[in-house]
């Protein structure tokens, strides 16, 4: 009866967004499409940090919440760095780098020892993230910063119908997000690594029996979540800037995506991005008012028809 139901909704939900959209391409094309592509960029800034965050919270179990301060620690690290050298490809490798390295730390020196108390990760990383929120107005006040985009990405793109002065960087967010998805998937689907994770979120003492190194095979896990974090913050701070809070604004975005498309399910946190950033962006666009409604009534419809997200399953 409940699947019933849940089709029903989602046949409904389609309807209404169809006509919706007929009526939003009639009455001005343009708008329509640019804002299609802001939803379509925000939604791949959401996918790259929510992906890390839907490997350390949804594969691993560990209750990160300072993830939205791995964020912003990217952001501010790629703004360092691209000051200094004007290179935005080595301010993404070095961001990248010191975010890993500094979520191993955290892994392997606090939350190893915490496997399985929720409440105890959850505080501890909260502690972290206000100490960590702290050192950054010290270091770098209350300012906003920006990073400079590629200068091959650099302008607007010219002679394409609807979209002739539409950003290229803005554009390429799309195909970054792509990559990444492309990427984790084949990594947790199609590689010996991603096999033990998965086979290790399932029965870690049994992985653990045949010789495997659970501990080490998470602690790489939970490096690549926080890596992807710091990638989004270089990524993120060339169209959004960064600045404090938005460590906070992202993290409740990858909380929200990842309920939404299910714990641990990379086409879950692709199809959960792609539903958030469309429902902020097409309801500032159209209804700015009521916008934040489309966010909490898109919880409400999934939580009651799919408790576990749309692609997830009861954890064990």
């Amino acid at each position: 009866m409940m699947s019933l139901w849940y089709k029903m909704v989602v046949w409904m939900g389609c309807f209404v967004l169809g006509i919706l959209s007929l009526w939003g391409i009639l009455d001005n094309p343009k708008f329509f499409v640019v804002t299609l592509l802001n939803g379509l960029t925000l939604a791949s800034l959401y996918f790259i940090v929510a992906s890390g965050f839907t490997l350390i919270f949804g594969l691993l179990r560990n209750i990160n919440l300072a993830h939205g301060t791995f964020y912003l620690m990217g952001g501010y690290i790629g703004y360092v760095v691209m000051d200094a050298t004007h290179w935005w490809l080595l301010s993404l490798v070095v961001s990248v780098c010191v975010v890993a390295g500094l979520g191993l730390l955290l892994q392997v020196g606090i939350l190893r020892y915490m496997q399985g108390d929720e409440m105890r990760q959850t505080l501890v990383t909260i502690g972290i993230s206000v100490v960590m929120a702290d050192l950054f107005l010290l270091i770098f006040t209350g300012a906003t910063y920006q990073i400079e985009s590629p200068e091959w990405l650099t302008g607007p793109l010219r002679n394409l119908p609807l979209i002739n002065s539409y950003a290229k960087y803005r554009l390429s967010l799309i195909g970054f997000g792509l990559l990444i998805g492309v990427f984790l998937w084949l990594l947790l689907n199609r590689t010996r690594l991603g096999t033990l994770i998965r086979a290790g979120v399932d029965d870690r003492v049994m992985l653990s029996a045949v010789g495997i190194n659970v501990n080490l095979l998470f602690a790489l896990t939970f490096m690549l979540g926080a890596g992807l974090a710091g990638m989004g913050g270089v990524i993120g701070a060339v169209e959004l800037s960064i600045s404090p809070g938005e460590d906070a604004r992202l993290l409740l975005a990858s909380l929200i995506v990842v309920i939404v498309g299910g714990l641990g399910s990379i086409v879950g946190a692709a199809v959960g991005s792609l539903i958030l950033a469309m429902a902020e962006t097409f309801g500032l666009a159209y209804v700015p008012t009521y916008s934040i409604v489309f966010t909490f009534l898109m919880l409400i419809v999934v939580l009651a028809f799919k408790p576990h997200g749309i692609f997830g399953r009861e954890a064990r």
